[in-house]
């Protein structure tokens, strides 16, 4: 049987308006007394909206176990389901299975090094270990885009 063919809209369609919803919750987070001292905290919150994004998220827009699964594969530090559950726990506070972007940002900015955003923070370090090859970097081609 042919695979029936995929709707070309949807996802396009979708993540503008996630853009949209977390643009929202980023206004949130600058108005909110509790960050003003954060230093460059609008760009912060861009880059984390971005981090965001880059997981494959859930049909509510959330970051579920799969997604920190996958994501955790693609930084090669795969991690077992108990280990992913505990990480999304702590995140949460344990009240959820999945990370809501307030909770993803609340993590990011908030004192406690939490295992998400300590990988948050490796995942730009991790291609720095490979010993570069001189000259230009190499194009990216698609294949390679997640």
């Amino acid at each position: 049987a042919m695979a029936a063919p995929r709707r070309p809209s949807g996802g396009g369609l979708r993540r503008a308006s996630q853009d949209g919803r977390l643009d929202e919750i980023n206004k949130e987070f600058l108005c909110d007394p509790k960050f003003s001292n954060e230093k460059d905290l609008e760009e912060k919150l861009a880059v984390f909206k971005e981090k965001y994004m880059e997981f494959d998220l859930n049909n509510q827009g959330e970051i579920d176990l799969m997604s920190v699964k996958r994501m955790m594969e693609k930084l090669g530090a795969p991690k077992t389901h108990l280990e992913l559950k505990r990480m999304i726990s702590e995140v949460t506070g344990g009240v959820s299975d999945t990370i809501s972007y307030q909770d993803f940002v609340n993590v990011m900015l908030g004192k406690r090094s939490a295992v998400l955003k300590l990988v948050m923070m490796f995942e730009g370090k991790a291609n720095e270990r490979n010993p570069k090859p001189s000259g230009p970097p190499p194009e990216r081609d698609i294949a390679s885009l997640p």
